[in-house]
């Protein structure tokens, strides 16, 4: 199995018209000034001994909070039509929060930059809780506060980012925030996070939004073989990761079996999930190769996987890999996207690639600017198949706090000395910035 081939010679093929470019970020891993919030449970963790690998927390970050319009001028440098950040609701919560983002909308729509807000990013307020039911009604309402004052400037919206991960890694195995690890008793954690979405919706419905996705992450599942144990792994694998959160938002039910296991009124609780949105947001970073169980915990990109699971988490051989390890495979795109409109067909909302990047070290990053060249070729392929992909955005604009990684992974377009906080752009901040003025 090989990497997609490209000649980065070539020019990058031109999108459709109207097809929107952007970065993303999220408020935990830049904002900094989290004595002027109340906490999160990620503030909660980072202060738990052993929880981040190089002992750091989020306090300072980027400072994205004080030097917020430094960062939109680079934006503005890089002549991407959209940001999409996150609003942090332990900052809504406090004394002046929500004023951030009033200054920091106006200050993107001044430069020409189109607001692309995602409502919450895996910094849940310290007091509340996903395994309870109730936290979905205060989400919504959350949203509600938040559209009433910022809804006359923002247009698109994305409720959720990543729930596949925030339950897995948070809930079921311990190795983000909360810390839980919960193995399958996780699964109300991620019911819980889908109804949220659900009221989310009908809240920015009701406040006259009308552009309004998700952001769930993806990638093709590979049986490591065809042996019916590694392919039954596999298959189970992909219930998890992909069709757990994909199919209660895009068919109104959860694959066969998974709905008895959820807390509640499930068919009620789907018909709220299902609200109709006008795109579906898809995080994607690379296929996973997945067997039988192997009888022994793994590590794999920085997460660890337990014996006990019923598959486990194999190497994909004969790629590259990022400094992260987590393969580089270009085609895994195309593939994930065509699966999906071939799965869903036109309950498929149009696609925006929510987030797609690489950790590697350097300002003169070649290799970000190779797998950047080599995923926009393959979701251009994908377009070209008459999948209906509508933007894309590349995570990430600044080096930031990588949640249990710490400041050991570097996924920004622009280099951010931590001890001084200055910002560096990097080779391929002028090679993205080309492209997309070429894109024009």
């Amino acid at each position: 199995m090989v990497t997609d081939p490209h000649d980065e010679a070539t020019p990058i093929p031109r999108f459709p018209a109207g097809f929107l470019w952007g970065v993303s970020t999220s408020a935990h891993q830049i904002e900094g000034a989290a004595d002027e919030r109340e906490p999160s449970v990620w503030d909660v963790f980072t202060a738990e001994p052993g929880r981040v690998k190089d002992g750091s927390t989020a306090a300072v970050a980027c400072d994205h909070y004080h030097r917020y319009t430094e960062d939109v001028a680079l934006l503005s440098g890089l002549g991407v039509d959209a940001y999409r950040f996150s609003v942090s609701w332990p900052r809504v919560n406090s004394p002046g929060g929500l004023d951030f983002y009033d200054r920091l909308v106006d200050e993107l729509l001044t430069a020409g930059v189109r607001p692309v807000p995602t409502l919450f990013h895996w910094d849940l307020p310290a007091r509340l809780d996903w395994l309870e039911r109730d936290t979905a009604y205060r989400f919504a309402e959350y949203v509600s506060v938040v559209v009433e004052r910022l809804g006359d400037r923002v247009k698109k919206w994305i409720t959720l980012n990543e729930p596949a991960e925030h339950t897995l890694l948070g809930h079921a195995l311990g190795t983000h925030a909360p810390g839980r690890r919960l193995l399958f008793d996780a699964l109300p954690a991620a019911h819980h996070q889908l109804l949220a979405h659900g009221l989310a919706v009908r809240a920015l419905r009701a406040a006259g939004a009308t552009d309004i996705g998700i952001a769930n992450s993806h990638g093709p599942t590979w049986p490591a073989s065809r042996e019916p144990a590694d392919l039954e792994a596999a298959a189970f694998y992909d219930v998890l990761l992909n069709r757990l959160f994909a199919e209660p938002v895009l068919l109104g039910a959860y694959p066969e079996g998974l709905d008895e296991l959820m807390p509640g009124d499930v068919r009620s609780d789907l018909e709220v999930i299902a609200e109709p949105l006008d795109f579906y947001g898809v995080n994607y970073y690379a296929p996973t190769r997945v067997g039988a169980p192997q009888g022994a915990e793994a590590e794999f990109g920085g997460v660890r996987v337990p014996a006990e699971l019923p598959f486990s988490v194999r190497e994909i051989e004969g790629v590259p890999v990022t400094d992260f390890g987590w393969p580089v495979v270009p085609e895994g795109l195309t593939e994930l996207l065509t699966t999906f409109r071939d799965r869903y067909g036109d309950r498929l909302p149009p696609v925006v690639i929510t987030e797609n990047g690489c950790s590697y070290e350097g300002v003169d990053d070649q290799d970000r600017i190779a797998y950047l060249d080599g995923h926009l070729r393959a979701l251009h392929r994908a377009v070209a198949a008459g999948v209906d992909v509508r933007g894309y955005f590349v995570w990430s604009l600044l080096d930031n706090f990588e949640w249990a990684e710490g400041y050991a992974r570097r996924f920004g377009l622009v280099h951010v000395d931590y001890e001084t906080l200055a910002r560096t752009p990097k080779a391929s901040y002028a090679w993205l910035r080309d492209v997309l003025r070429a894109q024009r």
